[in-house]
């Protein structure tokens, strides 16, 4: 049995969802169960943009932004070493300016804190939202609710962690310190080489990010709503909104259009006439085969900046934030190298890349979504900028685009994530 709505729409809508990512699929399907009429619209099918290969995490513990105090010291590193945890492309830096500029200045320790709170207020009940909106669907059998260890071979790279771990505990997040001892006896697939672990016991990780996807679309299917395999290419606009929308098989009619198409939102936007600093975080994963003895766990290495995940088909390597847009070819060589790293944290893990990807985050400087009202077309809302907690948080923003939708006030504050929060 599926579950049931919160609500049942008074004046039910004919909304336009465009994206079928883990955010715009949950919107859609949240959406529908309040009774609108949804239309979902992306030339991929579900799942296939960034849901497709990210690590999987739902990370309610993820209240740090990319931008924390220093980063304006490490600038320079990111332009000398490819290899690096994050990194940016030389010649993409003359557009990275701006958003560079942005990212220094939240970086600053009091703009952390605000962010931080802004982002536990959408993320600090994910495991639940998640369990809601799968309640009753095939999306049941994808979610792991086992928590993520960091772990740490030196102290030095467990004393540099700390900023993190003590802006989590300031949060109220659950963080529980492991002695070497501990940590063999949470996660006995791990390595006897880690001097600190830290265990976040309320995560919980999704062993085929792609399947949660199609299993939110087939729900949706389900309950008669519309998926269209279609590109948007334009609007047309009245003064309170979008009255449909364009693809290039033709016009669909819409009361309102919710903008969740990742990282190919920023142009979309543009056209209801919002210029948002939203650009992009490529990041790539390999999947090796499934040891014998595989963890049970996501396990993170804190020196090295990758994460080890147990998935279905495989072990997936990923990690690592590349900056050089949409059109830059990949570069896998940083991703393969972590490959031998991993062998040393869990013995018996396979060295044979079974595929490799390259995927697109939708990030904002701030390291905020952007959720709300197009400030000069209301009828529009967007839901996009997620970064690295889209999976995370799409649960959360579907029953904040519900109540937006419903004229009702989302359960969180929205100023912090507002479209018009910068200024050009």
């Amino acid at each position: 049995m599926q579950a049931e709505s919160r609500h049942t729409a008074a004046n039910p809508k004919h909304v336009i969802v465009v994206g079928a990512g883990a955010v715009g699929m949950a919107c859609a399907l949240t959406l529908r169960r309040e009774g609108h009429a949804v239309t979902v619209l992306d030339p991929r099918l579900p799942g296939e943009g960034a849901s497709y290969g990210n690590a999987g995490i739902i990370a309610n513990c993820s209240v740090d932004p990319i931008g924390m105090p220093g980063i304006v010291r490490r600038v320079p590193a990111m332009l000398m070493d490819p290899m690096g945890p994050l990194s940016i492309r030389w010649r993409y830096l003359p557009r990275m300016v701006p958003w560079l500029a942005r990212l220094v200045v939240a970086s600053r320790a009091t703009r952390v804190e605000e962010i931080s709170h802004a982002l536990f207020s959408l993320l600090g009940n994910a495991a639940e939202t998640w369990a809601d909106l799968i309640r009753g669907t095939d999306g049941e059998q994808y979610i792991r609710p086992r928590g993520w260890i960091h772990t740490y071979e030196s102290d030095a790279a467990f004393t540099a962690a700390q900023p993190v771990i003590d802006l989590r505990r300031r949060r109220g997040v659950r963080v529980e310190v492991l002695t070497p001892d501990e940590l063999h006896q949470l996660e006995p697939a791990a390595a006897p080489i880690f001097r600190h672990a830290v265990y976040l016991p309320d995560t919980g990780f999704v062993t085929s990010p792609m399947r949660l996807v199609g299993a939110l679309a087939s729900a949706f299917v389900a309950a008669e709503g519309t998926l269209l395999q279609e590109r948007v290419t334009g609007f047309n606009r009245r003064e309170y909104g979008p009255t449909s929308v364009l693809t290039e098989r033709g016009a669909h009619s819409a009361d309102q259009v919710v903008i969740a198409a990742g990282a190919w939102s920023r142009p979309l936007a543009a056209m209801l006439g919002s210029r948002v600093p939203l650009d992009t975080e490529r990041g790539y994963h390999v999947m090796l085969p499934t040891p014998e003895r595989a963890p049970g766990h996501p396990l993170s290495s804190g020196e090295r900046k990758f994460i080890l995940v147990p998935m279905q088909g495989g072990i997936r390597i990923t990690g690592g934030v590349e900056f050089a847009g949409l059109d830059a070819p990949a570069d896998f060589t940083r991703i393969r190298r972590m490959v031998a790293h991993a062998r040393r944290m869990v013995p018996g893990l396979g060295d044979e890349i079974q595929s490799e990807w390259l995927g697109f985050r939708p990030s904002m400087p701030d390291s905020l979504p952007v959720i709300g009202a197009a400030p000069t077309c209301p009828g529009a809302l967007f839901a996009f900028g997620h970064g690295h907690v889209g999976l995370t948080s799409a649960a959360s923003t579907g029953l904040i685009i519900a109540d937006l939708v419903a004229g009702r006030t989302p359960a969180i504050d929205l100023r912090p994530f507002r479209p018009d929060r910068f200024r050009f």
